[in-house]
């Protein structure tokens, strides 16, 4: 499974967001400039997100975007959602019960697919913004697991030696 840019820019600009509001509107712009993404590319996302009650917009000067609920209560989940990003690793179409297959069977591996898209979904919505925020997102990123790697008693991956 491949998040798109949508659901990664849309998480990088609400991370931001919540570094830099303190409880005023953050302009677009100075979300676009930080983080290097095109403006309007940040509008249409930014349009999704409201939509989806994620943000709230505040016109004019010193207008901007703020959070529509609290860092805390803001999960991973909620944005790739808001913005139309499919948290799946099937390319079933979700709920439906036929499968991929020309013949509209499932694939043999359907279920493994499946839950692991259900594995992601529990873990972004196990993640707030906060937790991004301050950096509380910590774990064995960047590690790279090979064949043979296994959990010890205290379920950390042990290379194979």
């Amino acid at each position: 499974m491949k998040l798109s840019t949508k659901g990664r820019y849309a998480v990088m600009a609400m991370v931001d967001l919540a570094s830099h509001s303190r409880g005023k509107p953050v302009a677009l712009a100075d979300v676009a400039s930080r983080q290097e993404i095109s403006l309007s590319y940040l509008e249409q996302l930014f349009s999704k997100l409201r939509r989806g009650g994620v943000v709230k917009s505040v016109r004019g000067p010193g207008g901007g975007y703020l959070l529509a609920r609290s860092e805390s209560e803001t999960r991973v989940s909620d944005i790739i959602l808001a913005v139309d990003e499919p948290i799946q690793a099937t390319r079933c179409t979700p709920g439906q019960p036929s499968g991929c297959h020309s013949n509209k069977t499932r694939c043999l591996t359907h279920d493994l697919w499946e839950e692991l898209g259900n594995q992601i979904y529990l873990y972004l919505s196990s993640v707030s913004l906060a937790d991004v925020v301050d950096k509380r997102v910590l774990g064995s990123s960047g590690r790279v697991f090979r064949s043979g790697d296994a959990p010890d008693a205290s379920g950390r991956v042990v290379a194979a030696e």
